[in-house]
Parts: structure tokens; C-alpha cells; sequence
């Protein structure tokens, strides 16, 4: 005997991307149900990113949930380069007239979770074996186990945000997904430490060494970035080790001004680049990084699925709201055109950044051309602004 439920939107994951969607279905009187494998604390609790485009801030104006964020969060109007202690500044607000917000990503989650709580969202946590089913029909169906239970949730259309991991993206056959994957050689090592950042605006890096990314959270709390190798064991990187090959790789001159302590996180993360298609399967349709992946350089992940979910929520509203399909129609393909230029910038400020091992003498004089490029030419830098505060939501489609 089954538990049946009914809505218009069936949510699977409860991120910020399911979160944001159903925070904006909501605002427009679409009811949804969200689903998570994993419970509230456990999901405020990740440690993510935290540099907000423009775009993003105005998801969460749009969505009603962006006081908190302006009252504690600090804009940035640049952000810096640096390659073997030279340093060239990217003038963001001056190339582009817009500026990115630094804003962490767990506190987005947590904004969206108290507004939903707020609501009278319904909400299914730790729930197992989860099955997406009859989504080439008109009457598609989730299944799933919560307290040894079984529920099935009747729904107009399932939204997959359940990350890269998740069930959504396994649910479109084999004959139909085709999926693109860059595999990077290394890992990011990241600590938080609670002592003001080195500088008021981000540094990446590129050392003979490797890549490093000064970044923060608050004005008191820093969020500290190494190349590793990807076999690496957190283990093997106590904090002296850390802040010495830090120090190193930042220059003597940025190094000067860096204060240490003892950090109260830290973890080695893989970088991938990987894309999915379509993101539209029937009456499924995929958000986040249920897609797409990207290394974690240009601050694009949390970006991306807001800007899948406002483009999603867009195209639901208009379904109910005027009957109006074009945009369920066209949302994968508008969606990855979009999603390749951004794996594009990822990956471009990647190969720039790191030291790959792979890499001939001559593929590391081509890095350090590229950036004597940059910082000699106004025009490759507003490429470089243009990506990083984001690229526009519908003109470029």
C-alpha cells in the first residue's frame, strides 16, 4: 500500500536550485512537492561556493529572499589575476558596469529553506529509492521509500535537481543521453579559517607550484584555496604545510599582508568539466548539476543552475499561468547554449590558472603569453569581466 500525493511540480533535490524553484513556482501559485535523500541540516551544512552574479542576486530579489544577503553581503568590483607574482586587476564594474556579490552559498541555501519553511512547503527528506517513472506521458510519477513507507507523488512535470549524483539524469535511457566530460588532473584543497581576508578582492593565482585562490565569506572569515594532486589525503596537508605553500604561491609582496590561524575546514575537491543532454527528457526536466559541471575557477557552479531554474521557472509559469508551451519547448536548447559558453570560460580560466603536469615547456610559455595578453589588452580583459559577472540571462539564446 502506497502513500499517493499530488502537485503540479514534483522537486527532486532540495539545493538551491529546487529550493530557488520552488521558492519562484510558489510566488506564481504553482504548488510542488520537494524531495530530498538527505535532511535540512545536512544540506545547510555543505560548504559551497560564494561569488554571486548579478544575475543571481536578482533570482533571489525576484524571489524574495535577498535581504539578508544585502545586508551581509560584500560586493566586488574586481578581481585580481596573478602569474608567478605579477598581478593584473580586472576592473569588473568599470568593464561592464556590474559587479558580483560575495555571498556564501550556504547561507543562499539557508535563506531559501527558512522562506519555503515559511510557507508551508511540503517537503519529504531522507527518502530512499526514488524512481522518476512515465515521463514520456502526460501523468508522470515519482516514487519513493521515507520511513520505510512507500509514497508516490502524482505530478504534470518532475524537476531533477538533484545534483550529479542523483536519480534524475539516470532516468533518460542510455539511447537518448549523451553526456561530455573533461576529467582535470588535480584537486583544490580548501580550508576556512576565521581571520580576515588577505586581500578585498579575489586572487587567483597561477605559481610554478601551482594554482592558488585567495576568497572569503566575510570580512572575517577566509576561504583559501591550493592545487593538489587529486590523490591526495586531507591528512597530508596539516595547516603549517598549508599556509607555507599558500604563502608561497600568493608572492611575497600579497603574502605580506596574509593572516594565519588554525582552519576549522578543510577538503580536497575534485575539478570536472561535464554537460549532459539533453535536459529535457518528456515531462523531466533537468537543473544544476543534475546537467552540467564545472570546475570550480570562474565561481560557476551555484551560477549556472540559478540561471537553469529561473529559465525553468519561466517556462512552468507561463504553462499554467497562459497556457503557453514555447518556453517548456525550447528549454534545452535555449538552456545549453548558455551552459557551453559558461563550460567555456570555466575551462579557459582553468587551463590559465593551474599548472597542468601533462604541460610542455612551450604550453607554459603559451599560459604566461595569455596572461601578458590580458593585462596588456583592455578588450581581452572585458572578455574575461563579461564571463565573470555573467553572461546575460536571454539575448545571447
Amino acid at each position: 500500500m502506497s502513500n499517493f500525493v499530488k502537485t503540479q511540480v514534483c522537486i527532486i533535490g532540495s539545493g538551491p536550485s529546487g529550493l530557488l524553484l520552488s521558492q519562484l513556482l510558489a510566488k506564481a501559485g504553482v504548488d510542488s512537492i520537494v524531495l530530498d535523500r538527505k535532511n535540512r541540516g545536512y544540506i545547510e551544512g555543505r560548504v559551497r561556493a560564494g561569488v554571486l552574479e548579478r544575475g543571481t542576486v536578482t533570482a533571489l530579489e525576484e524571489a524574495g529572499v535577498a535581504g539578508r544577503l544585502h545586508a551581509e553581503g560584500i560586493p566586488h568590483h574586481g578581481v585580481d589575476l596573478a602569474f608567478d607574482g605579477d598581478r593584473h586587476r580586472i576592473d569588473l564594474f568599470g568593464l561592464t558596469g556590474k559587479s558580483v556579490m560575495v555571498y556564501g552559498q550556504t547561507e543562499v541555501t539557508r535563506d531559501l529553506f527558512d522562506a519555503r519553511f515559511k510557507d508551508g512547503q511540503q517537503f519529504y527528506f531522507d527518502v530512499e529509492d526514488v524512481v522518476p517513472l512515465d515521463l514520456k506521458s502526460s501523468s508522470p510519477s515519482v516514487q519513493f521509500l521515507m520511513a520505510g513507507q512507500k509514497y508516490a507523488v502524482s505530478c504534470d512535470y518532475v524537476a531533477g535537481c538533484d545534483g550529479y549524483h542523483g536519480v534524475s539524469r539516470q532516468a533518460i535511457p542510455s539511447s537518448v543521453l549523451r553526456t561530455f566530460v573533461r576529467e582535470y588532473p588535480f584537486g583544490w584543497l580548501g580550508i576556512l579559517v576565521d581571520k580576515p581576508p588577505v586581500s578585498h578582492e579575489l586572487i587567483y593565482a597561477n605559481h610554478q607550484q601551482g594554482f592558488a585562490l585567495a576568497s572569503m565569506r566575510s570580512e572575517t572569515r577566509s576561504r583559501y584555496y591550493v592545487q593538489c594532486d587529486i590523490n591526495d589525503d586531507v591528512s597530508a596537508w596539516p595547516d603549517d604545510r598549508f599556509w607555507q605553500e599558500f604563502s608561497t604561491r600568493l608572492g611575497p609582496e600579497t603574502a605580506a599582508d596574509l593572516q594565519i590561524g588554525d582552519s576549522f575546514e578543510k577538503s580536497i575537491a575534485p575539478l570536472r568539466s561535464f554537460v549532459a543532454e539533453p535536459m529535457r527528457y518528456g515531462n523531466l526536466f533537468l537543473a544544476g548539476d543534475a546537467a552540467h559541471i564545472v570546475p570550480p575557477t570562474g565561481a560557476k557552479g551555484l551560477n549556472l543552475a540559478v540561471a537553469d531554474v529561473r529559465l525553468l521557472s519561466r517556462a512552468l509559469i507561463e504553462h499554467y499561468k497562459k497556457g503557453n508551451d514555447a518556453y517548456i519547448d525550447t528549454y534545452s536548447t535555449d538552456v545549453l547554449k548558455r551552459v557551453w559558453k559558461v563550460e567555456r570560460f570555466s575551462w579557459q580560466l582553468s587551463t590559465l590558472m593551474h599548472q597542468f603536469p601533462e604541460n610542455s615547456p612551450f604550453e607554459k610559455r603559451m599560459q604566461r603569453a595569455e596572461f601578458d595578453y590580458i593585462a596588456s589588452s583592455e578588450s581581452a580583459s572585458r572578455v574575461i569581466a563579461e564571463n565573470y559577472v555573467g553572461l546575460p540571462l536571454h539575448s545571447q539564446l
